[in-house]
């Protein structure tokens, strides 16, 4: 029995600590009082608008090569005259989401992890409870709503950037006319293709945050426990931005 009483330790365990992480992002999203709008807007800054270049470069290089592999698998069955529509619906969906979820993960998740566990190392966040100042509402709760907020924000300019790679290598390179591959990227196109993909970026933007955030508060001593801390956070969060996306998938268009 030894390997089943391990493998239900090991689930009960995974269980306690999704508890835990759900909790803590809900305390950190309800704790809205009072409110540090300087923060938070640092923190929109911080997360959306800097993360803007390397989500706008990923989307781009992704819709011209889905473009490419479309036009070339297409060619098989004489369907490459799809191209505009796949790249469309795969930007908005799925591609737009996951990839810039990702990418935001890289740079905003490791960069909370590193500056809260920072914070925790050299007890600044001791000094901010010895001033009667609530951590989670300064530190969490302020990353939690830009991330949530910017990210589909974000998503909304990847899709559009990735649909605009596609095009650009569909009338340069693939010898379509650029008015009827606008025509057939937009027709084909639905309101909740669009939607889902905003909703797949709130969701996303809100692990991420998470993910930062959780591992930042619980770094351990020293350099070495920020490094170790800050690369839970990345890996967590790309995990985790994977998972939501096979669940929500699932419940949006299955």
């Amino acid at each position: 029995m030894n390997p089943i009483r391990l493998t239900g330790r090991a689930a009960l365990r995974l269980m306690r600590g999704i508890g835990a992480v759900a909790l803590f992002a809900g305390r950190g999203l309800v704790r809205l009082r009072p409110f540090y709008p300087r923060a938070f807007a640092t923190q929109l800054v911080q997360i959306g608008w800097l993360s803007l270049p390397v989500v706008g470069l990923t989307a781009l290089f992704t819709g011209a090569a889905l473009a490419l592999q479309i036009h070339s698998g297409g060619a098989r069955f004489q369907a490459s005259d799809v191209v505009p529509a796949i790249v469309a619906i795969g930007m908005v969906r799925e591609l737009g989401p996951v990839l810039g979820g990702l990418m935001v993960a890289a740079r905003v998740a490791s960069s909370i992890a590193a500056e809260i566990g920072t914070m925790r190392v050299t007890e600044q966040i001791d000094a901010l409870v010895t001033l009667s100042t609530d951590p989670v509402r300064w530190l969490v709760t302020p990353r939690l709503w830009a991330a949530t907020l910017t990210v589909p924000l974000l998503v909304a300019v990847g899709d559009s950037i990735g649909i605009m790679g596609g095009w650009l290598v569909g009338t340069q390179s693939l010898g379509f006319n650029s008015t009827a591959y606008l025509a057939n990227s937009w027709a084909y196109l639905e309101g909740w293709d669009v939607l889902s993909g905003l909703v797949k970026g709130a969701a996303f933007g809100l692990i991420v945050a998470t993910s930062g955030c959780w591992f930042g508060m619980r770094s351990g001593r020293g350099a070495e426990g920020v490094g170790q801390a800050t690369k839970a956070a990345v890996v967590a969060a790309a995990v985790g931005i994977l998972a939501a996306n096979f669940i929500l998938t699932g419940l949006f268009f299955e």
